[in-house]
């Protein structure tokens, strides 16, 4: 058999809910704090980390500490690697389904 099963398009670093919940969400261009990605995703302050690193490792996302007024702040911004890596992950989810119809 030739043929390649969609799924086998998806990638796990990109693919695991939360990573890519975070992906969508710096997806549109805006930096995000860190606190409002745990909020939005209703993450505790570990497992977000957790899943930052596994992204910045990748060189998906950068993260910027913000030392301003007030206390220290982290910023997330997908790198152009994460734009590509969260379409990739989108055409495959889409082939899957279409696959599924």
């Amino acid at each position: 058999m030739t043929d390649v099963h969609p799924a086998v398009g998806l990638d796990d670093t990109v693919h695991q809910r939360s990573r890519l919940g975070i992906l969508a969400l710096l997806r549109t261009g805006v930096s995000m704090e860190f606190g409002a990605l745990r909020d939005t995703l209703h993450l505790t302050d570990g497992n977000l980390n957790r899943h930052l690193k596994v992204l910045e490792d990748a060189g998906l996302i950068v993260s910027t500490r913000n030392t301003g007024q007030g206390r220290p702040r982290t910023w997330l911004t997908i790198t152009d690697a994460g734009r590509a890596a969260l379409d990739a992950e989108i055409a495959a989810l889409r082939a899957l389904i279409a696959a599924t119809e």
